[in-house]
């Protein structure tokens, strides 16, 4: 029962927003959508644990077991920080800035897929924000309006009517507002986690890489 009385106040009140409460809403729609999709892609598609897949490909390395290490990158789906591996791997026989490049390409290939519509929702939060305020301050013109011109037994109505207006409008462009820019926050922040694992274990790759050709190079020449 409570549930079904909510859900007819937030009917009554989108309807007593007037005409704002509809490209608020629009902003809302397409910023749940936009979240959703980089919520999924950020923390299941492009996510993995740097720290365990770097110990497993580590003891791949240590092990002289590149082709164990590459099993393991291409076993980890659309995750970015295994593809950047992967590439670092395939030229392990190679000079190290062969290696570095590999690795800084495909790296550079990531940013835009791990950030690809994050700045959009900064965006609507804002003008959630002022689409609020412009129905606030159409809603306190029509209001003041109709006051103007209505019979004085029905001021006292109309004005109630108008602040609601502009009230309900404030609101939800407020609503809208908090919600993308919580998204938003989260989304930045899972977004440069991915890519400074990327850099951190990079830079550990090309490390284990070195040591292992050092190593080769001891053993040829011993």
């Amino acid at each position: 029962m409570e549930s079904g009385n909510f859900f007819t106040d937030l009917v009554h009140a989108f309807q007593e927003g007037g005409f704002w409460m509809m490209p608020i809403a629009t902003a809302l729609t397409i910023s749940v959508v936009i979240s959703v999709e980089r919520f999924i892609r950020l923390f299941m598609n492009y996510n993995v644990d740097g720290a365990s897949f770097m110990f497993e490909i580590q003891k791949h390395i240590l092990a002289n077991d590149l082709d164990g290490a590459i099993r393991i990158c291409n076993g980890s789906g659309k995750a970015a920080l295994p593809k950047v591996m992967k590439a670092g791997l395939q030229r392990a026989s190679r000079e190290e800035t062969q290696i570095q490049n590999a690795i800084d390409a495909v790296s550079l290939e990531m940013i835009p897929k791990l950030e690809r519509r994050i700045p959009y929702l900064a965006l609507i939060a804002n003008i959630a924000t002022l689409l609020g305020l412009l129905g606030t301050i159409a809603g306190l013109i029509k209001s003041f309006n109709a006051v103007a011109l209505a019979d004085p037994a029905q001021r006292q109505e109309i004005l109630s009517a108008g602040i609601a207006e502009a009230m309900f409008a404030t609101a939800f462009g407020l609503v809208t507002a908090i919600f993308t820019m919580i998204s938003h926050s989260i989304l930045s922040n899972k977004a440069t986690q991915i890519l400074e694992e990327i850099d951190e274990f990079g830079v550990k790759l090309m490390d284990l890489l070195s040591a292992r050709k050092y190593r080769h190079s001891s053993e040829k020449n011993g």
